[in-house]
């Protein structure tokens, strides 16, 4: 067996350097040429746009990449069904080979929320309740109300809807505004004689409100159920949308049928 001279220090500086530079070339030959080649090192993919496209698509769309994916389901109004709607890693980026893609589609069906009270609110303040809890503002329309631009009824398909009831997330919600009250005044007209509910007929069809209805007593020569006294008065200047109170007569009470047949003696 071959001895390696020692028997200068000389001898001994250059033995070492030498196994130095072969550990150096081992270890720079294990990071640079070994692990790049069992691990394709350098070989990166390019991150598509996977976004606007259905998931039925995406499978064979990455597959062709060598790249795998994970879905996750979330509802978004007004996006079809199965569309992609975000990914991660972004489009652009550089990943290996295998690399798992995240997305997140929209769901088929939206889940169910509690319809929020609008009613009574600036229509500012409704279109803001309404966008937080994912639902969207429909149709608006104005009746004459004192209380401009505030939030009188909340409707859904046409029907009232009332606060706490269900109603699919993204759903259009119509509001029904107050536009203030007209600056033109006319003359208020009487419904005094008039049954109760053509009374109502008559104000509402002159751009006028019911307010309160009080019964009492009725006077001679006064109809049962009729209106004897309106506040503001008949001929009083009025504007559209003001309220008229009303006082009416007590019903007639209905006969039976029985009160005229006399007892058998």
């Amino acid at each position: 067996m071959a001895k390696i001279s020692t028997q200068s220090r000389t001898d001994l500086f250059i033995h070492i350097g030498i196994i130095v530079s072969l550990l150096l070339v081992l270890f720079l030959g294990f990071f640079f040429v070994y692990l790049p080649f069992t691990t394709n090192h350098g070989e990166a993919v390019t991150i598509p746009d996977l976004k606007k496209k259905n998931v039925a698509e995406l499978e064979e769309f990455l597959e062709s990449r060598d790249l795998r994916y994970e879905v996750d389901c979330t509802f978004v109004a007004n996006v079809p069904p199965l569309t992609i709607i975000s990914q991660y890693p972004l489009p652009g980026a550089k990943v290996k080979e295998g690399r798992k893609i995240y997305v997140t589609v929209s769901s088929r069906t939206a889940p169910l929320i509690k319809m929020p009270k609008l009613t009574d609110m600036t229509h500012r303040s409704a279109q803001m309740l309404l966008k937080s809890v994912g639902l969207e503002e429909g149709n608006i329309s104005y009746v004459p109300d004192m209380a401009q631009n505030a939030v009188l009824r909340q409707m859904y398909n046409g029907k009232e809807i009332l606060p706490g009831q269900a109603i699919p997330k993204g759903s259009k919600v119509d509001l029904e505004l107050g536009e203030g009250l007209g600056t033109a005044q006319f003359e208020a007209p009487s419904v005094l004689g008039l049954p109760l509910d053509e009374a109502k007929i008559a104000l509402i069809g002159a751009g006028l409100k019911v307010g309160q209805q009080m019964e009492i007593p009725a006077e001679e020569g006064q109809a049962a159920g009729t209106v004897v006294r309106q506040n503001p008065d008949a001929g009083n200047n009025v504007r559209i949308g003001d309220v008229i109170d009303l006082w009416i007569t007590p019903q007639a009470v209905e006969s039976t049928g029985n009160e005229n047949i006399l007892p058998e003696q």
